[in-house]
């Protein structure tokens, strides 16, 4: 754990936001290690592959982890550069009555039956809008609060998540080739070139992927890159840079697409998120 920098970035009775970057130096499964408390984990920046037994969830900005209390895992990076992810800890009664109960295993204390869900463009936008704000200083700790719960609503929220489905094989297959494609967000990749990585016709991958992500893998790639346009916003004075370091064809077309997958343009985001 030594290896992991937290800032706690709001702390209340009702809610803890904590930012976690890990430098990703354990190329192979690092000691098992046991959670201390239910935990909502966005990753926002890098890929990790999360174990429990038998079975790996790679965790990127398109999902929500379920830390469970006492549950045991592992980590492993196969992708150079680190990790961060956003984590929220929200008090047990106020998190039951937020998650739908089909979400949540029977008992005490609290755990959530599935290892991830994927999440919605929009909350994307919440985890990148909250950690900005708070970072920044520009929050005040009810409005943190209130964009948390938010953010929690929204991804339990049966609406707007995904739970994956299919067979384990499938699945698999599915996690690989995020895998693939993380490893270089601005490559422009080929159907072709992703189904030789991973081992399978280019038909069957796109039809499985449709099938276990809920959206085609185009869109999926789009996403990655968007997720990525969000923590990186405050860093880049030309968002035309952005725009090409991320892969786009053009500046009107990252703007177009963050546009209409965030409601609201880069610009316009980044005054939200940083300068109000």
């Amino acid at each position: 754990m030594s290896e992991f920098t937290v800032h706690t970035l709001l702390q209340t009775p009702t809610v803890t936001v904590r930012d976690v970057y890990c430098p990703g130096l354990c190329r192979h499964m690092s000691e098992e290690e046991r959670a201390g408390e239910t935990q909502l984990v966005f990753p926002y920046r890098g890929v990790y592959v999360r174990h429990v037994g038998d079975n790996l969830t790679v965790a990127e900005n398109s999902q929500v982890l379920f830390f469970n209390v006492g549950e045991m895992y592992r980590i492993s990076h196969p992708i150079e550069g680190g990790d961060a992810s956003l984590a929220l800890t929200v008090r047990e009664p106020m998190l039951r009555e937020l998650a739908p109960k089909t979400l949540l295993q029977d008992g005490e204390p609290l755990r959530f039956v599935l290892p991830r869900l994927r999440i919605d463009p929009r909350a994307q936008a919440l985890v990148m809008l909250l950690r900005h704000s708070l970072r920044e200083r520009i929050a005040e700790p009810l409005e943190g609060e209130s964009l948390a719960l938010t953010l929690v609503q929204r991804s339990l929220g049966p609406r707007t998540t995904h739970a994956a489905g299919s067979t384990v094989g499938q699945q698999r297959l599915v996690e690989r080739t995020k895998l693939v494609l993380a490893s270089d967000l601005s490559r422009r990749w080929a159907l072709a070139e992703i189904a030789a990585e991973v081992g399978v016709s280019p038909v069957y991958l796109t039809q499985v992927f449709q099938r276990v992500e809920g959206l085609p893998l185009y869109r999926y790639q789009l996403r990655l890159r968007l997720a990525r346009a969000l923590d990186l916003l405050g860093e880049y004075e030309d968002l035309s840079a952005l725009s090409q370091d991320l892969g786009f064809s053009s500046h009107s077309h990252f703007s177009a697409a963050f546009q209409q997958t965030y409601g609201r343009s880069p610009t316009e985001f980044r005054q939200s998120a940083l300068h109000r």
